[in-house]
């Protein structure tokens, strides 16, 4: 055979054999093994410092670069630079499950535990917003406070019930809470329920339920159906899981999730391409989607914000159990306290976002009208 002949079947050959040794194309449907923080808790995500990131929809156009360059940031108001504010800071967005009184898990608070915190809270300048006043920088509290995001998993009744007259049963945390607002008139009464298909365990009384809370600033939002581990599940199973709690939500509250949560903190672990659909359905749009841990949210202004993989704190004690001596609230809001420059101060004003010039470089480019710098 002649030598050029024997070169190319050589290569022919290689070829063949390589594309065999090639991985399969992942075809959507493969399972990823995360292991929880907890057995039956929510998971800690595989990296602290980041998390699942869903891709532009596909066919999504790239954005056009702006033909002329934003404007410059203006001086800001000299009480916002008296308050030290800082609207590009960190954020803590703390979880929170059952308020049980006797037993329960890591993931539960009693209710003076409960009242603990929101009282450090309200005594650090702490001012409650909803997760969706959050995502969408409907920010507006008094110069020098810190907004502050209470979520609740699950919609347990032990988080809100009504009594006989009508009011909050007592010990629940909506109780709590306005107890703390009572206590403390700066400290908002407002939290974001992320519930499942039977909110709070009111069966036909949700409509009535619900009511009362979204009449009184809360939010509901979209948690899936029955709660699974969305990963590894089909992406046709996570479309109705989403979907069928969509309609409960707009049912009872009267209009659709403005964000959602993740049960046990899991994105589904479909091919990366797909996981848009987590955001934006058929009959959703999120514009916020949350994980379960382990660290304060950056700002909604900040150039590093994700709002389809956003962080929270679970809340628990500073003890060494699962890490909560790091990454649990009570640690983080230590944290936030030794070092008051990395958290997020307000500037009082809605319309601007204020930060040190030495900070205003990480301003999301969408909001260089409002900048103001100090």
């Amino acid at each position: 055979m002649p030598t050029l002949h024997k070169f190319a079947v050589l290569v022919i050959g290689a070829a063949l054999l390589f594309g065999l040794l090639l991985p399969p194309e992942d075809d959507g449907d493969r399972t990823t093994v995360v292991k929880p923080a907890v057995q039956g808790t929510e998971a800690v995500p595989a990296a602290v410092s980041g998390g699942p990131t869903a891709p532009a929809s596909p066919g999504a156009k790239p954005t056009a670069t702006p033909s002329t360059p934003p404007p410059p940031p203006q001086p800001a108001d000299p009480k916002a630079a008296q308050a030290k504010a800082n609207e590009l800071g960190q954020v803590p967005v703390i979880m929170y499950h059952r308020i049980l009184a006797k037993g329960g898990s890591e993931i539960d608070r009693t209710p003076d535990e409960l009242r603990k915190e929101l009282e450090r809270l309200a005594k650090g300048n702490y001012v409650p917003v909803t997760a969706a006043e959050f995502v969408q920088g409907r920010i507006d509290i008094p110069a020098g406070t810190h907004p502050v995001v209470l979520t609740f998993d699950d919609g347990n009744p032990t988080q809100f019930a009504l009594d006989a007259a009508g009011n909050p049963a007592p010990d629940t945390a909506v109780a709590i809470l306005k107890e703390t607002s009572a206590k403390y008139p700066a400290f908002r009464p407002v939290a974001t329920f992320f519930v499942n298909k039977d909110p709070f365990q009111l069966g036909e009384e949700a409509n009535a339920g619900v009511a009362w809370l979204t009449q009184h600033g809360f939010e509901i939002a979209n948690h899936t159906y029955t709660h699974p581990n969305l990963a590894g599940m089909p992406t046709s199973k996570v479309k109705a899981e989403i979907s069928k709690v969509e309609e409960v939500v707009k049912k009872i509250a009267g209009a659709p999730s403005v964000t959602f949560a993740y049960p046990f903190g899991n994105a589904p672990r479909t091919r990366a391409k797909d996981n848009a659909f987590v955001s934006k359905g058929e009959t959703w749009d999120f514009q916020g989607v949350f994980l379960a841990g382990w660290r304060p949210s950056v700002s909604v202004f900040s150039k590093e914000f994700d709002r389809t993989a956003i962080s929270r704190v679970r809340s628990e004690d500073k003890v060494k159990k699962d890490g909560c001596d790091q990454f649990c609230s009570t640690a983080w809001l230590e944290t936030l306290d030794k070092n008051p420059d990395s958290r997020y101060t307000s500037d009082g004003d809605p319309a601007t976002v204020t930060a040190p010039s030495a900070s205003i470089s990480q301003l999301a480019p969408e909001y260089a009208a409002k900048a103001r710098v100090y």
